[in-house]
This record gives C-alpha cells, sequence and structure tokens, in this order.
C-alpha cells in the first residue's frame, strides 16, 4: 500500500451513523469548548478536526508547552544521519490560523469536578470536554542507578528535540571503538522512536565513520517486535557490531552507574561511551493528574476513547490503556479522528461514525532498507481489537524494501500534514 496526502486524509472513520447529545457549554463561554492537552500526534490532529468539522460552533484550546514539536518518528533517522533535526520540527502557526487556539503553557493539574484545567503560567480554563494526549513519562527506579536527573549523561532521547541532539552529538564523540550501549525499554513502549531501529541507525553511523566500534543491548525482554527482520538486517549489515543480550542471557538484570559511565549486564560491568537508557514508561503526568489513570496507563472506552473514569475526559496514544494497539504516532492519529468525530457528536448533534482504527510501523535498517508491521482494528464492548494484521518478510528484495523506506517518507508527509495543517 502506498500512502500519499490524499489517501492518508481518507483513512479516518467511514459508514452510517447516530445522532449525538445537544450542545453544552462551559461556564463563562458562548460556544462549547474543547480543551486538548498536549500538541503531538494525538492532541494536535483532534484539536485540528474539532476546529475544522464543527464549522466555528465548538472553540478548541490546545496546550502545548513548546513552540515546536519534534517528532518521535523520524527522530531515529535523524540520530542515523538521514534527516537534519529541522526535518522532524513543526510550527503550531497554521493549527493556530486554522482556528485552534493555541496556548504554550504547562498544564499542572484538572479539576473533573469543576471541569477546570490549571496552568504553570496561572489561573484556568474550564471546557465542556477534556481530551489528554500527553505522551509518556518514566517509571521511577525502573533502571537501577537511573533517574530523570541522569538525562544528560545517558541519555533517554524518547522525548524528540533537545534529547535526540544530545544523544547524536554522544554518539559523534565516541573515540575510535567504543561502546554504545544501549537499556531496552520492557513492554509495552513508545514506538517509534523503536530501540531496535536505533539500534540500526547507531549501527549505520558507526560503520561508516568509527566502524570497530561496539553496541551493547541490554534487553528485559526475551523477544521484540519485527526481531527476525531486525536480526536479518544487523547480520547482513553490521555483522560482529551488534551484541544483543536478551532476558534469557541477563539483560533484565541491569543497572548502570552515570558518573563512572559503567553498565552492568548480570552482574558484569562494563565500561561505556555513550549509554542510552530507556526505561519504563507510564502515562504523561497529566493523566495520573487527573486521577483518569490506573497503575500507569489510562483505561479507556475504545467507541470513543472516553476514560473509564469520567465520559467528558478523553485520553489517546501512548498514555491510553486501549486494547490491542502498538503505542505509536499512527495509532494516535487514528485514535484522536475517532475522538474527534465522537466529541464533535456529543458537542453539536452531528453524526457519529462508527470507530475504526489502522496503524503501521516503518522502520528503517540501512539505506533504503525498510520493513514494516500493520494492522486494522475495531471497537469492541472490552477493547480496541486487532482485526488483521501484516509484516514485512525476511529475505525480500532490495526493490522492495526501498518501496517500503518511501512509503514510509510519503506518510510521515502525509502524517504532519493531518496534524498540523
Amino acid at each position: 500500500m502506498t500512502f500519499n496526502r490524499r489517501r492518508f486524509l481518507g483513512t479516518s472513520v467511514a459508514a452510517a451513523g447516530v445522532l449525538a447529545a445537544p450542545m453544552v457549554k462551559a461556564a463563562g463561554h458562548a460556544k462549547a469548548h474543547v480543551v486538548v492537552v498536549g500538541g503531538g500526534a494525538g492532541g494536535a490532529t483532534a484539536a485540528r478536526y474539532i476546529a475544522k468539522d464543527s464549522k466555528g460552533e465548538v472553540a478548541v484550546t490546545l496546550i502545548e508547552p513548546t513552540r515546536t514539536y519534534y517528532t518521535c518518528f523520524f527522530s531515529n533517522l535523524y540520530i542515523g544521519g538521514f534527516k537534519n533535526i529541522d526535518d522532524i520540527g513543526h510550527s503550531y502557526g497554521t493549527l493556530a490560523a486554522g482556528g485552534v487556539n493555541v496556548v504554550h503553557d504547562w498544564a499542572v493539574g484538572v479539576d473533573r469536578a469543576a471541569k477546570t484545567v490549571s496552568l504553570a503560567g496561572g489561573g484556568s480554563m474550564s471546557y465542556d470536554k477534556l481530551i489528554l494526549s500527553p505522551g509518556i513519562d518514566f517509571v521511577e527506579g525502573a533502571v537501577e542507578g537511573w533517574d530523570i536527573s541522569a538525562q544528560n549523561a545517558m541519555p533517554h532521547a524518547y522525548k524528540a528535540g533537545s534529547q535526540s541532539e544530545l544523544l547524536k552529538a554522544q554518539l559523534m564523540a565516541m573515540p575510535q571503538g567504543g561502546t554504545f550501549a544501549m537499556v531496552a525499554p520492557p513492554n509495552p513502549y513508545r514506538c517509534p522512536p523503536g530501540p531496535y531501529e536505533r539500534v540500526s541507525m547507531v549501527a549505520h553511523y558507526l560503520k561508516a565513520n568509527n566502524p570497530t566500534a561496539k553496541i551493547i543491548v541490554a534487553d528485559p525482554k526475551p523477544k521484540f517486535s519485527k526481531m527476525a527482520l531486525f536480526q536479518e538486517g544487523w547480520a547482513d549489515n553490521y555483522d560482529g557490531m551488534i551484541d544483543w543480550v536478551g532476558s534469557d542471557f541477563g539483560g533484565d538484570v541491569v543497572s548502570v552507574d552515570p558518573g563512572a559511565m559503567t553498565v552492568s549486564i548480570d552482574g558484569e560491568v562494563t565500561k561505556v561511551d555513550v549509554c542510552n537508557v530507556i526505561p519504563a514508561m507510564k502515562a504523561g503526568r497529566i493523566a495520573e493528574l487527573a486521577g483518569v489513570t490506573e497503575g500507569n496507563w489510562a483505561p479507556v472506552n475504545a467507541a470513543d476513547m472516553s476514560t473509564k473514569a469520567d465520559p467528558d475526559v478523553y485520553v489517546l496514544g501512548d498514555a491510553s490503556q486501549q486494547g490491542d494497539m502498538p503505542k505509536s504516532g499512527f495509532s494516535a492519529n487514528s485514535q484522536a479522528k475517532v475522538c474527534a468525530n465522537a466529541v464533535r457528536g456529543a458537542l453539536t448533534g452531528s453524526k457519529v461514525f462508527p470507530a475504526r482504527f489502522s496503524n503501521t510501523c516503518w522502520s528503517l535498517i540501512d539505506t533504503n532498507n525498510g520493513v514494516k508491521v500493520g494492522a486494522t482494528y475495531e471497537a469492541t464492548d472490552e477493547k480496541i481489537a486487532k482485526v488483521d494484521g501484516f509484516i514485512s518478510a525476511t529475505g525480500e528484495s532490495a526493490e522492495v524494501r526501498k518501496a517500503t523506506y518511501e512509503e514510509s517518507e510519503g506518510w510521515y508527509s502525509g502524517i504532519t500534514a493531518d496534524m498540523f495543517g
């Protein structure tokens, strides 16, 4: 399947619908008011679609602290040298021009009884419907010896932008024959930026610039997504450079010392030059502050992404506990369209279509060597359930792999236009 903007924008929701409840309005607002927290693939898409499709009937405010959003998807390609940092940076100007009130601030609290969101800059904002798309934060103590204060010495680079730039700078500064280590995350984790695509991109850079360097991956899992494809690609392109240590060999018994720049795997301590620590993940902090999480994630209803805790609060993307969909930008964008349609219907009485979801995750192994995995999904009473899926095959021709990579480039253009206008 080839993606372009027209095809991508047409993959949202389909077929006949029902009428929703009549319009309601937040106190002090002439129109119904939707507040969206988080301006990534979920939040920006939801804000744009509600503002566009409601044709002025609904006021939409997007709260996002950064003025330039760097996509996690394709951030690994920046590390590997295939992209510049500006290639993955996007502003909110077109979104604002399309009718979304963009507020660059941190949301620091939610009062669900009063239906208000408090801001770090002071004051609060009332809402009729609240959409949270805050991405991920990290589970404290997930990797022994590491916490967020160590992110400059041992970056995670799982929130794209300055962390991506830091990890790339450290990679470029490695001594000849040095060692790059990654502590991979347990399931479930945000992907992209996938850990194993990142290993491939680091290896691609080192092969060209530091060919005697080594990569060690300590992984708490016995296997991972697209494992056969990556291992085939590593053997073909980076033979002898990558040492992957799964849980069967002690990859789940790991500690780090950022001061000494050492990694301990099952008791064996190794001095490293760069260490990319990707800890266990949880929903972004605002979801917890809103009181809509259970454990690390926010359970939602599959039909509209509303939370189990509150029908007027919705959670999209990485932060949600929704069923079978992976925590990807494609997933968040797909969920956002379903949510936007449901929210607009609830506030204006417009038609609400049955929920349909899709996802594809592409990874680059080497130049023009792209692979993918994906699926379609439907809403059930219990969860978002997988209907069918596909995955690249091992042994594919160079022509197929190149076409897969080019497809990912088309998708990137499509999704960023869909998010930001």
